[in-house]
């Protein structure tokens, strides 16, 4: 038989897991009698809660149940890159702990992914149940995703997907230190079909990601796959150089028709305070490509395991 691995990160999910438990269990012995036999890798980010003592509880009734367990908080894209090497089936899916991520449609994934796609990846076509400045961001970020980068991300897509192994194989190739899921998945390529659901809430347990960690995770989605922030700040130097040079010009022509007035500070003052801060806002850009070469560099670990079986 072939075999499936189901790669679950964890934070702070203790609530949510028996319940995740008997949805996944259930759909996994659906897939038995599609030929497909599977193993299921929680992988526990560094939880403060009880979280690894409930997947351990889930182990002593489910052999099927494998574990990695970091020494702190990674983050999920850790936990994801340390579960897509634990795995060892012939296909890989990804899915969050929540629920957000309908366990149901596996066995449609699966049935999608035998007619010959590389990888059945899922999207959102509706954001009912967050707030609604959020979703906006949401949109505005994959729109200028759109714009600014090679990769193509798609909107509302999920790091809820069905994949082949060769194409795990491809994304474990990619070792770097900064990672953004949602970018590599897209950018190894392969054959993606997409399966689009209706927004479902969590089941229990509050959400890890707060408006400002969403925030700084789309400035790392754009730092890693697009150079645009760096162009752009070439032309802001580029622009202020130009009106610097007009400027000089006006002044000198000034000048020699109609003398030196003291008058006009005020406009000098704002001047400065606006050439200033773009180029305090163009060596922000460039510090933070600069960071993220210096962490890659450092050629620290993506994770650090304390206990796995």
């Amino acid at each position: 038989m072939e075999k499936l691995s189901v790669v679950v990160p964890c934070y702070n999910e203790q609530e949510v897991l028996p319940i995740f438990y008997e949805e996944i269990a259930k759909v996994t012995n659906e897939l038995v009698e599609l030929g497909l036999e599977s193993e299921i890798i929680f992988i526990n980010d560094g939880s403060r809660d009880c979280t690894l003592d409930k997947i351990k509880e889930l182990k002593e009734k489910d052999n099927r149940i494998r574990f990695v367990s970091f020494s702190r908080n990674f983050g999920k894209e850790a936990a994801i890159y340390a579960g897509l090497r634990k795995s060892k089936g012939d296909y890989v899916a990804i899915m969050d702990a929540d629920l957000q991520d309908p366990p149901s449609l596996l066995s449609e994934m699966y049935q999608n992914i035998r007619e010959g796609y590389d990888c059945v990846a899922t999207r959102r076509v509706t954001r009912k149940g967050e707030p609604i400045i959020r979703s906006l961001c949401a949109k505005c970020f994959y729109h200028m995703m759109k714009k600014i980068s090679k990769t193509e991300i798609v909107d509302g897509a999920r790091d809820y997907r069905l994949m082949k192994r060769q194409m795990v194989d491809a994304i474990l190739e990619m070792s770097e230190y900064n990672r953004f899921t949602k970018g590599i998945l897209s950018w190894v390529g392969f054959e993606v079909k997409w399966l689009e659901y209706t927004n479902t809430l969590r089941k229990a347990g509050e959400t890890k990601w707060s408006f400002w960690k969403l925030l700084m995770y789309s400035f790392d989605g754009i730092i890693a796959f697009s150079t645009a922030p760096l162009a752009l700040a070439s032309i802001f130097g580029l622009i202020f150089c130009l009106i610097a040079i007009l400027l000089i010009i006006f002044i000198v022509v000034r000048t020699f028709l109609w003398g030196d007035p003291t008058d006009g500070w005020p406009s000098l003052v704002c001047i400065i305070s606006l050439i200033g801060g773009t180029q305090m806002f163009c060596m922000g850009i460039l510090g933070q490509y600069l960071a993220k070469t210096y962490m890659e560099t450092k050629k620290r670990p993506i994770y650090i395991v304390k206990e796995e079986d």
